[in-house]
C-alpha cells in the first residue's frame, strides 16, 4: 500500500492493531531500511512487556508448555504474544511453522498473538528478527511476550540477552541434568520447569536440579531459582509455573535488578547488532572490503590492522555522536 509508510504503520501498530502488528513483523522479517525505520520509531514505547525465554532441549514440549503458559495468562486478562522460533528449511530456508500448527488453537483466544519465524541458523535458536519483534509486540500493549527457542546446545544461551525471564524446560529420561551442567544452564536460568512430570523419574529429576542449584552461586537479585514440576500435555502445574515466572519480575522490580537486566540486555543486543552488521560489511563487495580482505590473504597486510581501522571508524562515530 502506498500510504503503508513506517510512521503510518508505528501508530497503528501503538494503536493496538493486529493487522499492523503482523505486516510489522512481516517487515521485521525481511529486514532493511523500512524495518529498521519502524523500529526505531517504535522503540521509545517498549519496555513494559515482560520477555520470557522459553527453552530447553528438543522434545521437552516447549511449544505444548508455551501455549498452556499463554492460556493461563489470557485467564488473568494479561495480553500475550508468543514468538516461536522455528528452524529453518534446508531447502528454502523458510520456517516449517510446526510450533504455529500446534498452537493454531490460540489465535482465536482473546489477547494471543503469535507469529512463528525461522532461526535461519542462528546460533541461540534465536532469529534475528526476533529481539525486534519482541519490540513490536512490547508497542502493541503485550503485557506478556514469550519467546520459544529452537533447543540449546554447549553454546546456546543467546536468550539470556534477550529475556527478563529465562524458563529451561527439562524432562525426566534424557539425561537433561548432565546436559544441564555441561551445557551452563543452570546459570541463564531463572526458573526451572520439569516437564511431563507423570513420567518415571520426574521426582528423582527435581531433585537433582535442586542439588546442583544448592551447589551453585547465589540467585541474581536474591532470587533462587525455583525448579517445578508441570505436564503440559494436561495443564498440571502450568499455574504455579506462571507464578514462578510472574514472580520473578515482581522480584527484580523489588530489588532494583530490572535495571541491571535492562543494561544487560541492551549491551548484549547491541553487541549483536554491531557483530552482524560487520559481518555483513565483510561479505559484502559492494563495501570495498574484498580489497582488503584480498590484501590479508596475501599476508600483504596484518587482519589486526584491518580490524583496528574498522573500530576506530566505529569509536569515532561513537564520539562523534554520543550526544546526539
Amino acid at each position: 500500500m502506498k500510504s503503508e509508510t513506517p510512521e503510518i504503520l508505528a501508530q497503528q501498530i501503538r494503536a493496538g492493531s493486529s493487522r499492523a502488528l503482523s505486516r510489522g513483523l512481516t517487515w521485521v522479517e525481511q529486514g532493511g531500511p523500512r524495518a529498521e525505520e519502524l523500529c526505531g520509531l517504535l522503540y521509545p514505547c517498549t519496555g513494559r512487556a515482560q520477555i520470557i525465554g522459553i527453552t530447553g532441549s528438543p522434545g521437552t514440549g516447549k511449544s505444548t508448555l508455551t501455549r498452556r503458559l499463554a492460556l493461563a495468562a489470557a485467564k488473568r486478562n494479561l495480553r500475550t504474544g508468543i514468538i516461536a522460533v522455528d528452524p529453518s528449511s534446508p531447502y528454502s530456508g523458510g520456517s516449517i511453522l510446526g510450533d504455529r500448527i500446534r498452537m493454531n488453537d490460540l489465535s482465536s483466544e482473546l489477547g494471543i498473538f503469535i507469529r512463528s519465524m525461522a532461526s535461519h541458523g542462528a546460533l541461540g535458536g534465536l532469529c534475528r528478527a526476533a529481539e525486534d519483534s519482541a519490540d513490536l509486540m512490547d508497542a502493541a500493549g503485550m503485557d506478556l511476550v514469550f519467546m520459544e527457542t529452537v533447543g540449546v546446545g554447549q553454546d546456546e544461551v543467546d536468550v539470556m540477552g534477550l529475556a527478563h525471564t529465562v524458563v529451561v524446560v527439562t524432562v525426566p529420561g534424557l539425561g537433561d541434568d548432565v546436559q544441564t551442567l555441561k551445557a551452563g544452564i543452570l546459570e541463564i536460568a531463572h526458573v526451572h520447569a520439569v516437564n511431563k512430570s507423570d513420567r518415571p523419574g520426574a521426582d528423582q529429576s527435581v531433585a537433582d536440579l535442586l542439588a546442583m542449584l544448592n551447589l551453585g552461586p547465589a540467585g541474581r537479585s536474591g532470587w533462587t531459582p525455583p525448579v517445578l514440576s508441570c505436564t503440559a500435555a494436561t495443564g498440571e502445574g502450568v499455574e504455579a509455573l506462571l507464578d514462578s515466572v510472574l514472580g520473578h519480575m515482581s522480584a527484580l522490580k523489588e530489588s532494583n535488578g530490572l535495571q541491571r537486566r535492562q543494561l544487560e540486555i541492551a549491551k548484549a543486543r547491541v553487541s549483536r547488532i554491531v557483530r552482524e552488521g560487520l559481518e555483513r560489511m565483510i561479505e559484502e563487495p559492494a563495501c570495498g572490503t574484498a580489497q582488503m580482505i584480498d590484501q590479508i590473504a596475501r599476508r600483504e597486510v596484518s587482519p589486526y590492522k584491518y580490524v583496528k581501522a574498522l573500530t576506530s571508524e566505529l569509536a569515532q562515530f561513537i564520539e562523534t555522536n554520543k550526544n546526539a
